[in-house]
């Protein structure tokens, strides 16, 4: 389980303080999917890089399974077992895919391993193994990367930021089949930032931030009850 208290962060503005994230609480059960939403600017990419440890808290405590792990940094926290996707990947010069993916997982993956994990995210697999992550591949190549090496290892909680992002149709239904997999095993939580209408239909809870703060969490039927009853292009405007 991870559970999340009072965390707060501010960042300068013109030699002014400008609180980003205010006071948020909010737990995720094992082998739960929550989707984070709200509009656009609302400080949801900053709340789950202060999760991984990305940016720094100015307040508040992260645990995760009973341990505390709001001083570890980056590094302790993927150990402790949380995995990240970004919604803008960074591209690494002169490290193959293969590489990349085998470093994500923490062992040496067979090249057939490494073959089932970009197919899985709509890659022709064996194209990339040798390819560097460098400015030859496209944005949405590179996002597709970064969440296979997120399922290369085996997370307490893997997080995705905007994972729809930059990627077509067709990639993004595999991506949607993915998830519903993963979630199905119920043997790691999930957390995704999504204004996708079939992300949030698949969520076990959705957490509205607006403004830094939390401004709904809750089933999909408590929070977004016009999903449930098909009206949803209202429900979508609202989110952005």
């Amino acid at each position: 389980m991870l559970k999340v208290s009072n965390l707060s962060f501010s960042a300068s503005d013109n030699d002014a303080k400008k609180t980003i994230i205010n006071n948020v609480s909010f737990e995720v059960n094992n082998g739960e999917l929550m989707v984070i939403t709200g509009p656009n600017g609302g400080g949801k990419s900053t709340l789950v890089k202060l999760l991984m440890g990305i940016l720094p808290a100015d307040e508040g405590k992260i645990i995760l399974d009973n341990e505390d792990i709001s001083a570890y940094s980056i590094d302790e926290r993927a150990k402790a077992g949380i995995g990240f996707a970004f919604q803008q990947p960074p591209r690494f010069k002169g490290m193959t895919v293969k590489r990349f993916l085998t470093l994500a997982a923490g062992n040496n993956l067979s090249e057939s391993r490494c073959c089932d994990l970009l197919s899985s995210v709509g890659l022709c697999a064996r194209e990339y193994l040798d390819r560097e992550l460098d400015g030859s591949l496209s944005g949405g190549e590179m996002k597709r990367i970064e969440i296979a090496s997120v399922l290369a290892s085996n997370h307490k909680i893997c997080i995705f930021d905007e994972p729809e992002a930059g990627i077509d149709l067709w990639s993004f239904s595999m991506l949607v089949k993915q998830f519903e997999k993963l979630h199905e095993t119920k043997d790691r939580s999930i957390i995704i930032i999504s204004h996708q209408e079939r992300i949030i239909e698949m969520a076990d809870r959705i957490m509205v931030i607006k403004d830094g703060a939390v401004s709904a969490i809750g089933t999909r039927e408590e929070v977004y009850p016009n999903l449930i009853k098909g009206e949803s292009h209202a429900c979508m405007a609202e989110m952005k």
